[in-house]
């Protein structure tokens, strides 16, 4: 979407109005797109202005998938306290929203109300000044959390770059560095064993390393590195209501107070500069948080998307007015020396976040390639002729590899490489960071087409364009023909992450080849259909089938047989004053109404994850 003479034309397109003045309407396809040649070295400033877009929007996206990583189906969790796992994974798991297969009636049907909505009110209005301050209050005020993610990440990237956790020098030795002994060291070629180096002292890399500075400056510069590396720990609890903990980093907080400022700031000046900032924040926490949860869902929702883009921008008036009459960020903005450029929101989330999916199908693929079969005997009593046996059949037991977080390891990746080559002591995460990603960098060069084709469809007929109508068709019909020519199609369609693929101890039937032929049974049901029973709340009747029973625990079967059946008046007495010693003790103990605390660990227990 650009525009001539900073008018802004739609919130899907590129308009470049004065660059196509001179192709002429009379002139057939052939002819204009022979003249392009001569129009783009004419008009170089502008299409320079339509590279930035272009960068922007696929930086947006490559940014945002990385972030989505998470585990997926096919690995472990990280063991408590591995390097490369987090705590908090689970949690963030929890948060995605996954779109559903009715989402692609539904998003378009939603989409085209809230647009029509807009756009009768802007004529009612005349004048929507009043209706941009109010939009303007409501982004600044949902923009707080985006924001703020967008913000305490890009402060944790840099601080990777700062303070990275190994580094390569030019003889070849890759230094570690450790934040708990404030010291550096490599592995011995020869003994394989850890070699401190008592001349690098400070927690820089490179040649920083053996800086000539005083003990105090160093330990100055380790208390540094400290406190953005930690994790806080802070506890809120008010009696009856709540009770959470979670874990922060320092640049988490850094990260909100900036939020907040640059909100204040844009609501005050309406910059462009922040409200792009907005922009990008919403697009980055949207491929964080949504998913299409499968290849055929993400499908058939960008295509729904993709007829509704091309009917509110070809046969409708709605897309052009909204987008130039609200002056909200719900757009990027470029302004150039004679014209600016805009990009809609939508048409940087909705393709991102099916490519964000063929990232993480592509760990899926680099933990579903590790696993491996254990052989296994499965024992099963059949009753024959009153008699009952017990028959043994051999299959296979499917063991998954452990996760190691891939995320956050930019700085370390870019200290510890030559020419893109991982050292052999790279460290777990690091090499996990390497995964192969076929299908994700396919679906970026298909988005990459799309808006090169986008644009010269501009010049070419001097319309808006909807950017869905290429980048859907672009992005989707890339990551399909790469599972085509990789013989992954049938893994491409079975994958899912609605947590049903999460399953520990199968047992599975395979073939000569290693294939999986079927699966013959998982102790360990999907996420989402444990605790059926529980939920529905079904008791066992008296004189009914008392299956709770059999599935006691040990303890508590012991505790009901080691109960005597009748007890005298006496002892029961004895046990009541005893619960009632142990109420007393409870109550005398007390618990907090309110609390709010922030713990923070010593230095010694930081670890670089």
């Amino acid at each position: 979407m650009a525009s001539d003479n900073s008018t802004l034309l739609a919130p899907s397109e590129i308009s470049a109005a004065n660059v196509t003045e001179s192709l002429a309407a009379s002139q057939t396809l052939t002819e204009k797109l022979a003249s392009l040649p001569g129009i783009l070295w004419d008009n170089k400033d502008f299409f320079l202005l339509e590279g930035r877009i272009i960068f922007t929007a696929m930086a947006c996206i490559y940014i945002g998938s990385q972030a989505s990583l998470r585990r997926p189906p096919s690995a472990n969790p990280a063991k408590k306290g591995k390097k490369g796992g987090r705590k908090d994974q689970d949690k963030e798991d929890e948060l995605v929203q996954g779109l559903l297969p009715s989402d692609a009636i539904l998003l378009p049907i939603m989409a085209g109300t809230v647009l029509t909505g807009l756009y009768y009110l802007i004529k009612w209005l005349d004048d929507p000044e009043i209706l941009n301050k109010i939009l303007r209050a409501y982004f600044s005020i949902m923009s707080l959390v985006a924001m703020g993610k967008l913000l305490a990440d890009s402060l944790n990237y840099i601080t990777g770059f700062i303070f990275p956790t190994v580094w390569l020098a030019k003889n070849g030795k890759l230094y570690h560095i450790d934040s708990s002994k404030r010291g550096q060291w490599s592995v011995d070629e020869d003994s394989a064993e850890q070699v401190w180096d008592d001349k690098k002292k400070s927690p820089l890399p490179y040649w920083w390393s053996e800086l000539g500075v005083s003990d105090a400056t160093n330990s100055l510069l380790w208390e540094i590195r400290h406190l953005l590396t930690e994790e806080w720990t802070i506890r809120f609890s008010i009696h009856a209501i709540t009770n959470q903990k979670f874990e922060i980093k320092f640049n988490d907080i850094l990260g909100i107070v900036l939020a907040i400022q640059a909100n204040i700031v844009y609501y005050m000046t309406q910059s462009t500069f922040l409200s792009n900032l907005m922009g990008y924040s919403f697009c980055y926490t949207g491929i964080i948080l949504m998913s299409p949860t499968t290849f055929a869902t993400g499908t058939a929702v960008l295509f729904g998307l993709f007829f509704y883009d091309i009917y509110m921008v070809f046969y409708t008036p709605y897309m052009v007015t909204v987008a130039t009459k609200l002056d909200v960020p719900i757009k990027l903005v470029f302004g150039g020396p004679a014209k600016a450029s805009m990009l809609g929101l939508g048409d940087i989330v909705l393709p991102g976040i099916f490519v964000g999916l063929c990232l993480r199908f592509d760990l899926y693929m680099y933990y579903y390639r590790q696993r491996k079969f254990v052989a296994v005997e499965l024992k099963s009593k059949v009753e024959s002729s009153g008699q009952l046996t017990t028959s043994t059949e051999k299959q296979r037991m499917v063991v998954k590899p452990d996760y190691v977080n891939p995320q956050g390891q930019w700085g370390d990746w870019f200290w510890s490489t030559k020419l893109g080559k991982l050292s052999a002591d790279a460290t777990p995460a690091l090499k996990a960071s390497a995964f192969p990603k076929p299908y994700f960098y396919s679906a970026l060069l298909g988005y990459l087409l799309a808006m090169v084709v986008t644009l010269v469809m501009l010049l070419v007929y001097r319309h808006a364009q909807p950017a869905l109508l290429y980048l859907v068709p672009g992005v989707v019909f890339a990551a399909w023909t790469t599972g085509l020519f990789r013989g992954e199609l049938h893994e491409m369609w079975g994958y899912t992450e609605d947590g049903s693929l999460d399953t520990a101890d199968t047992i599975v039937e395979v073939n000569g080849e290693g294939n999986v032929i079927s699966v013959v049974q998982s102790k360990n049901e999907p996420k989402d259909k444990k605790n059926d029973d529980s939920k529905r709340g079904d008791k066992p009747k008296d004189g009914g089938d008392n299956r709770a029973n059999d599935d006691a625990s040990p303890d508590v079967k012991s505790t009901k047989q080691n109960t005597p059946p009748n007890k005298g008046v006496g002892d029961k007495g004895e046990l009541e004053a005893g619960r009632g010693h142990k109420l007393e003790a409870k109550k005398s103990k007390g618990y907090p109404v309110f609390l709010f605390s922030i713990e923070v660990p010593a230095p010694s227990e930081t670890s670089d994850s």
